[in-house]
């Protein structure tokens, strides 16, 4: 997740920007760059790699003074991870620099036109079209360019652009990307978040979506794309600046839970059109999607879980039989693998090693890869022949949580772009209005459901066993809050299909060894429930989550969690807050550090 520091004022030095996007550090990245206004240009510097190769370039000029400054770490997501495509991107007169959070959805129609326009472009992000349309409207005022370029632009963005023709001013603007500002006398700020702001001031001005902000010193005007001044609350911040490199959440992993829903929007943006999935990336393998005989998933641990839920999905809706396999065992078997075989391969990281191989096996044997995974330039990226980006950001926290949520939104798309290239099943159409709305869903639950989670978890933080169990859709949502409950808070725990649990795992069950039952108003409910009684009869407590509503499971069960309600296919997202925050408390509770569980590590790069 990218980070903008903005400085403008009489005492702003290069090393004072250096050190905001220090503070930002926590966030990932994969190169970092400032711009600043300089003898009728725009002076750019940007380097590959971390703030120190920045720092090392920039050594001889660190104590200089200017007046008015951007800076910039970038997590690639349109375009490699180089100089050229790092942040800021200048127009073609070099006099105008942008930095540049989120995504343009329609950047690759903007540069045709741009470039058809006479402009000349030096990257592969979407970020230089920016540049570009302000340099289009520009006539002498840049709030006025920036406003008429905002206007051509879709999708998520928070920007803050330089112009060597006003030395002195910072234009920012923000539609679905976080930025806060705030001035003192001389001097005036922005940034991603508060962290890089602490040393300077403590009030500070949260930007909401359609806002404008000129930044000059000891001045700040807040103004609507259409021109109209607005005046948004001051927010006094307490936090100290280590807190603050959290948001003021007391672990990355709680932070990212609740990044949840600007995670969904990034993963979504661009890929969902009237109404259809929307990947422009697949278009070179449609045609062996449409005539493929079988479909093979790859994954390990969170990803293979996400994996399930998409096996369902394609079998569900695009009338096709699919495998599933973990890739470590994948990658020894005797698999017979031809030109009619799509794999899907999932890896956050990219750099899983039993994922590579696996894929290397394919692509060996004549079989098409689609990648599917969050790291641009991965190993996994450059070896398959399509890649379809997570664009989750960097996630901190060891323990998979918002990238499981952006890996289900990406496969739902996957899926649902298979259904329409092989059967379009009109019941897909329903999943993908019901998934545009995630985001919002997600915004509403996590402002009310953590208090809960915690009086939960402290019900049941002390067991040692824990059974998860599910079907259909809510078996791979059992598998995956088995996972996060047993690697953050050591506490063991297994899941079970729950048709299983009288051919061997129900000899396990008495009151000390609980039951979480994943329990939707599916066509599944009514057999759940009967396995639910059975472990009653064995003096388990059980833990249900359950749709909204649903006094019949109240009744026989000792806790529950209601969730809104969705279509079926939805609940394994719509639950995964939930289960990620009932890990995390046990975890907090049990006195262990949810962000480093011991023995694991955030990428598993050997067998």
């Amino acid at each position: 997740m990218c980070g903008i520091v903005g400085m403008v004022g009489e005492g702003v030095k290069i090393e004072s920007l250096i050190e905001g996007l220090e503070k930002l550090e926590y966030r990932g990245y994969d190169s970092a760059g400032i711009a600043f206004p300089e003898k009728q240009r725009v002076n750019v510097h940007k380097t590959v790699g971390k703030i120190a190769n920045l720092k090392e370039e920039l050594a001889p000029f660190m104590k200089s003074t200017i007046t008015a400054g951007i800076a910039h770490t970038r997590w690639a997501t349109h375009g490699a991870p180089t100089g050229a495509n790092a942040h800021p991107h200048t127009d073609c007169k070099g006099k105008i620099a942008v930095v540049h959070n989120g995504i343009i959805e329609n950047h690759s129609e903007l540069r045709k036109k741009l470039i058809n326009s006479g402009h000349k472009f030096h990257s592969e992000t979407d970020t230089e079209v920016i540049a570009h349309l302000v340099e289009e409207h520009y006539e002498g005022d840049l709030p006025s360019a920036i406003r008429h370029a905002l206007v051509d632009l879709e999708g998520a963005y928070a920007i803050a652009v330089v112009h060597a023709d006003n030395p002195d001013m910072i234009v920012a603007a923000r539609k679905g990307s976080p930025l806060v500002v705030g001035f003192t006398e001389s001097e005036a700020f922005l940034a991603s978040d508060v962290t890089p702001l602490l040393k300077y001031i403590r009030d500070v001005y949260f930007i909401e979506d359609g806002d404008v902000v000129l930044l000059a010193p000891g001045k700040l005007e807040i103004s609507r794309v259409d021109g109209s001044t607005v005046k948004r609350p001051v927010t006094h911040i307490n936090w100290s600046e280590k807190s603050a490199e959290k948001g003021g959440f007391p672990h990355f992993m709680l932070k990212e839970i609740f990044e949840e829903p600007e995670v969904l929007r990034n993963a979504l943006a661009g890929r969902i059109k009237n109404g259809k999935a929307h990947l422009p990336e697949m278009e070179s393998v449609q045609s062996r999607i449409k005539s493929a005989r079988n479909i093979q998933i790859v994954a390990c641990g969170t990803s293979y879980h996400a994996g399930l839920v998409l096996k369902r999905f394609l079998e569900d809706h695009a009338s096709i039989s699919v495998e599933i396999d973990v890739a470590s065992e994948f990658r020894y078997r005797n698999i017979h693998i031809d030109n009619s075989t799509v794999v899907i391969a999932i890896s956050q990281s990219g750099e899983t090693a039993d994922t590579l191989e696996g894929i290397r096996k394919v692509k060996a044997q004549g079989g098409t890869v689609v990648a599917v995974t969050n790291v641009v330039g991965s190993t996994l990226a450059r070896e398959s022949d399509v890649v379809v980006y997570l664009n989750a950001g960097p996630e901190i926290g060891v323990a998979a949580t918002k990238t499981y949520v952006s890996q289900l939104a990406v496969l739902y798309i996957i899926g649902a772009y298979f259904s329409q290239i092989r059967q379009d099943d009109d019941r897909v159409i329903q999943i993908i209005n019901e998934l545009e709305g995630m985001p919002t869903v997600f915004e509403s639950t996590l402002s009310t459901i953590n208090e809960s989670i915690v009086q939960l978890a402290k019900e049941y933080y002390q067991y040692r066993h824990f059974m998860y169990i599910g079907r259909g859709y809510g078996y791979p949502t059992a598998m995956e809050g088995a996972l996060k409950l047993k690697e953050i808070s050591y506490i063991h725990a297994s899941a079970y299909q729950a048709g299983e649990l009288k051919h061997g795992p129900i000899a396990l069950l008495d009151k000390e060894f609980p039951v979480f039952a994943i329990v939707p108003d599916d066509g599944l409910k009514a057999k759940v429930l009967s396995n639910i009684m059975e472990t009653r009869a064995r003096n388990a407590r059980v833990v249900a989550i359950c749709t909204e509503g649903d006094q019949e499971i109240g009744r026989i069960v000792n806790s529950r969690i209601e969730v809104p309600r969705v279509s079926e296919v939805l609940y394994p997202l719509v639950m995964s807050p939930y289960l990620q925050l009932f890990a995390y408390h046990a975890a907090v509770l049990r006195g262990n550090d949810p962000d480093k569980p011991r023995n694991l590590a955030k990428s598993v790069t050997v067998e």
